[in-house]
């Protein structure tokens, strides 16, 4: 092997790892979110971020949304 093959091999080694880390940040991000201020469902949305980005990243955004959105409370009805 040449330097320049080992060289590109290196880059692809580097290439790989920054793709791995960055899928596991967006997978993590909005379940992190979520636990820090609070949310009820936080665990859903933690699912829900892992499930979007194995099975397509088209409900992802809508996740990270969710994560910033709380349930209003509930009114208390006078009877």
């Amino acid at each position: 092997m040449t330097v320049i093959d080992i060289f590109a091999w290196i880059v692809l080694l580097v290439l790989v790892g920054t793709l791995v880390a960055i899928v596991a940040a967006l997978g993590m991000m909005p379940g992190r979110i979520a636990r820090k201020r609070g949310h009820p469902w936080a665990e859903a949305v933690a699912v829900g971020s892992w499930a979007t980005l194995v099975f397509g990243f088209v409900f992802w955004p809508l996740v990270l949304i969710w994560a910033y959105v709380d349930v209003p409370a509930r009114r208390e009805t006078p009877r």
